[in-house]
């Protein structure tokens, strides 16, 4: 899929609703021709994309979009993905675009009319599997594309002009390395696996992976970020669900069943089921802290007890979007881009964020 990257960026350039936004429905692109280079999906299937073009001052402008959906650790766990819509075979020929990808000006208005990019995920490894031996633009993703996104960044910025303004969004995306309630360090050995079945550790980020004695923590964030240098915004939540679910109470961790409502809904967590999470936003906010400081790094982190989000227009900019001094994550990331203002965010602890749509 690292092949994958590339060849879809030299195609493109050598994208949020309520019911009062405009539908923007796109269809699906093909890229046959990546096939003859070896990029391909895990079935073998040629990797697909959505594009729709801007108009009018964003006509140069170009915002890619990686699509998000987990990992693949294990050879039959990768032959069981390649069956589903994570396969170009089996994808939805149309791409509903919203939030960031919005054509609408009133709910998008600095980024509506920019060439806008969706690229579909079928690697199961955040777009750096390889298991064989300008003008303004922006690189974001969500989940597993908004690690795809970070781990890509600083290549992106080498597909452009030296004079085009470039930066990257990472949206839930922010995946740190915690022990899980057992105490062991469930999250790190999968991303090990998935690491070594897709051949993703030549692909990782050379300036972490040249500095650290086991490459395979350059797949988490918290170690490949403070060594990017182009600018990065980072959008997630300090209760970011999926890490809640997977990471730190994994169905493993929980032999006796203790904590499914409580992931479900945190509004029914235990007194002490909240401790653990209160525990998880410190580690989470620490490893944040630990990528040091930086002007062009901008950050909105909330305590809304979901994933994803910048897709979705009721997260991106609504009239029910969480803020932070008094900007919505639209705004946030608009001013950052424009170099209109720094943004760095951070909500108080739960219960803030409690009402969260």
């Amino acid at each position: 899929m690292e092949k994958v990257m590339a060849t879809v960026f030299f195609s493109l350039l050598c994208l949020w609703t309520t019911t009062e936004a405009k539908d923007l429905y796109v269809n699906i692109t093909y890229l046959e021709t990546a096939i003859t280079k070896g990029a391909v999906c895990l079935d073998g299937s040629a990797p697909a994309f959505h594009f729709h073009p801007g108009t009018g001052s964003g006509i140069n402008s170009w915002l890619i979009h990686l699509q998000g959906g987990g990992w693949c650790e294990t050879t039959s766990d990768c032959l069981a993905r390649a069956t589903t819509d994570l396969s170009s075979k089996n994808m939805s020929k149309i791409a509903y675009f919203t939030g960031v990808l919005s054509s609408d000006p009133q709910f998008n208005p600095d980024f509506y009319n920019w060439n806008r990019v969706k690229i579909r995920y079928c690697d199961g490894s955040s777009y750096i599997g390889d298991i064989e031996e300008v003008d303004p633009a922006i690189l974001s993703g969500t989940s597993a594309g908004g690690l795809g996104a970070i781990l890509h960044c600083d290549k992106f910025r080498l597909f452009l002009p030296l004079i085009a303004r470039v930066k990257c969004i990472s949206d839930a995306g922010f995946f740190v390395n915690v022990e899980a309630i057992s105490g062991e360090p469930l999250i790190e050995e999968k991303y090990k696996r998935v690491v070594a079945l897709h051949g993703s550790a030549k692909n990782l980020p050379l300036s972490c992976t040249a500095l650290s004695s086991d490459p395979n923590l350059c797949f988490f964030p918290q170690y490949v970020a403070r060594h990017i240098c182009t600018p990065l915004f980072i959008v997630n939540s300090a209760y970011d669900s999926w890490q809640i679910n997977n990471s730190l109470v994994p169905q493993v961790a929980d032999p006796n069943n203790e904590w499914p409502y409580c992931k479900h809904d945190i509004n029914i967590c235990s007194p002490s089921q909240i401790q653990t999470l209160q525990d998880f936003r410190l580690k989470f906010l620490e490893a944040l802290n630990e990528l040091g400081p930086s002007i062009s790094r901008g950050y909105f982190i909330s305590s809304c007890h979901f994933h994803n989000g910048i897709e979705i227009q009721n997260y991106w900019s609504s009239r029910n979007s969480p803020t932070l001094a008094n900007k919505t994550i639209a705004e946030a990331i608009g001013d950052w881009f424009f170099d209109r203002s720094e943004f760095q965010g951070v909500y108080c602890p739960y219960p803030c964020g409690k009402f969260c749509q």
